[in-house]
């Protein structure tokens, strides 16, 4: 059985949230991460969960350079302060990549153990949520938060109708996902040079570090996606309930 790495003495968790969306799906002429719910920018509500960990040492929000300035009066207007702001790619996987390449030196040194990338999309993410997460990652090198979902089926080949049920069990995966630091490092820069892009963290680590265990853990109802309009709408609701 593989030991445990050891954790340098000072180490400390850091979060990567990715904020290179677009508005498209919403209807907004805008990056929807910063359109408003309850008071404050989508972007802000993630942001503020993982500045407010103790175990969260270092947070780096990954943006478009068209939405720099706005990211910045993001953090200035509701007090955000320490957050990195690092300019993405592309795509998710070279947005990620540049997050990671920002904590580089930190990683290479033992100061930051472990690394969890999230979606500026998902605002009501918990804290308990993230804290297992990062504990999992922790223990056994990665961990997924994902819903089981018996709610699917498999479609014909031609289109013509359902073949049935969906092969199980299957999981609807959320963020953030969480990993030891340096394999997600050496991870991500082979997966650059050769030219692979992931649909999400996971699939990037099982292509370049598959001896690297993934776990699940029970993911949250409430930490959904923003993609269209009326998720927006749900959000709200979501956060007056909650008071």
């Amino acid at each position: 059985m593989e030991a445990t790495p050891r954790r340098h003495a000072a180490a400390t968790a850091a979060a990567v949230v990715l904020a290179g969306g677009s508005g498209t799906r919403v209807g907004a002429e805008r990056n929807k991460v910063y359109l408003p719910l309850r008071g404050r920018p989508v972007l802000a509500w993630s942001l503020a969960t993982f500045t407010g960990m103790a175990d969260i040492g270092v947070v780096v929000l990954v943006v478009r350079d068209a939405d720099r300035e706005s990211a910045e009066r993001v953090l200035a207007e509701h007090a955000l302060a320490g957050v990195e702001v690092v300019t993405g790619g592309a795509t998710r996987q070279e947005s990620e990549l540049a997050g990671l390449r920002r904590l580089a030196g930190r990683i290479e040194d033992g100061a930051v153990d472990a690394v969890l990338l999230h979606d500026a999309a998902r605002p009501l993410v918990g804290r308990p949520l993230v804290a297992a997460v990062l504990a999992a990652a922790r223990e056994s090198g990665g961990a997924v938060p994902g819903l089981w979902r018996d709610d699917l089926a498999t479609a014909a080949p031609d289109g013509a109708g359902l073949a049935g049920a969906g092969p199980g069990p299957l999981v609807a995966v959320q963020t953030p996902q969480g990993f030891r630091a340096a394999p997600l490092l050496a991870a991500y820069e082979e997966a650059a040079r050769c030219g692979f892009a992931g649909t999400d963290t996971a699939s990037c680590m099982q292509r370049f570090a598959p001896e690297v265990p993934v776990r699940r853990v029970p993911g949250d109802e409430r930490n959904f996606k923003i993609t269209y309009a009326h998720d927006l709408v749900v959000a709200e609701h979501a956060l007056a309930a909650s008071g």
